[in-house]
């Protein structure tokens, strides 16, 4: 039995060749939200589904990097368990981390994609060779990528990102049938 999950042959078109995947945190790997607790700590929430989305990312050889504006201990935690080794923390201007890690890898725009919700995101986002949003992503950043997830950020939107780029690359189905 094959895959059930499909997508739209032109949009597996726009994300084939990709080798690095950008992902913001706070709004698609969370759902946005800050929770502090009552010392003042800073508390993230993840989704399951987008760690195992990283990790299937990392076996089809593609590289997932993540830029945040944010920092925090849960946040390296959660990278740190992931096995995510190309991390920008608190950098508000991602254009240069995004510049920097493609140099490190010996990649170029045409084999990046990356996944934001906001603002800050669109520098990046508009140079990719493939672009995605949550659901729940800021309305100029929706109109400006290639494809919005069903899912809203924090609640399954980076997996289905993930998906979108395992079956442009071939692997989904293959990566699949070890879980069978």
């Amino acid at each position: 039995m094959g895959p059930v999950l499909s997508f739209p042959p032109e949009l597996l078109l726009a994300a084939q060749g990709v080798r690095v995947a950008f992902f913001d945190v706070d709004g698609v790997l969370t759902d946005g939200g800050i929770y502090l607790s009552e010392h003042g700590e800073t508390l993230k929430r993840f989704h399951i589904l987008d760690g195992l989305g990283l990790k299937l990312l990392q076996k089809a050889g593609i590289t997932p990097a993540v830029i945040t504006g944010r920092d925090s201990r849960p946040l390296r935690g959660r990278m740190e368990a992931l096995g995510i080794t190309h991390v920008h923390y608190g950098t508000e201007n991602k254009l240069p981390a995004a510049e920097k890690t493609l140099e490190a890898l010996g990649a170029g725009w045409a084999q990046a994609a990356a996944i934001g919700d906001d603002w800050p995101d669109l520098p990046v986002l508009r140079r990719c060779a493939f672009s995605g949003a949550p659901a729940n992503a800021h309305s100029e950043v929706r109109a400006a990528v290639h494809h919005v997830t069903h899912a809203a950020g924090g609640h399954g939107a980076a997996r289905e990102f993930c998906d979108v780029l395992l079956m442009a690359s071939g692997r989904y189905g293959e990566l699949l049938e070890t879980y069978e």
